[in-house]
């Protein structure tokens, strides 16, 4: 799904974007990446049901193991929430958790930032060179208003009149 806005955005509402990233051990066909792709649809499915799911970046395959924002060996996630709870509770509070605790099995574990969270106006959708972006800046600067982390957030911006 591509595009600059989702349907029916309230204006001034903002939305939680967010990029994570892994380096994987092997090819995505690779035995040691067997069990996470093949979990990957399951996974998808549960966060588009999930409260607060807004949208996700995919390719014709329905994921987005074809998209290459870094390199090849790099697989990236990149969804929009209603708010940050909304996404906390899908990371954290479901069944995706099981596959946080099993991350290291599939991918490298990393030496700087692999996941960045930002505001987005309600209705666009990031596209992956603008996440990229917002993930350089806070591997540079740490967390800000541009860029951020769950430990370190930042509130919806004010909207000028």
């Amino acid at each position: 799904m591509s595009g600059d806005t989702l349907a029916n955005p309230k204006a001034g509402d903002y939305h939680l974007a967010q990029l994570n990233v892994g380096i994987m051990r092997g090819p995505q066909d690779s035995p040691e990446m067997a069990e996470f792709m093949g979990a990957l649809d399951a996974i998808n499915l549960l966060a588009e049901s999930s409260p607060g799911f807004v949208w996700r970046l995919q390719d014709e395959t329905g994921n987005a193991t074809s998209i290459s924002v870094f390199d090849d060996d790099t697989l990236v996630n990149m969804s929009v929430w209603q708010d940050r709870d909304s996404l906390f509770k899908y990371v954290y509070n479901s069944g995706h958790t099981h596959y946080i605790g099993r991350r290291k099995e599939w991918f490298e574990m990393p030496a700087e930032a692999h996941m960045v969270l930002w505001w987005v106006p309600a209705g666009h959708e990031p596209t992956p060179l603008e996440a990229k972006e917002r993930l350089m800046h806070l591997r540079k600067h740490g967390p800000t208003e541009h860029a951020f982390t769950f430990k370190q957030h930042f509130p919806v911006p004010v909207l000028q009149d």
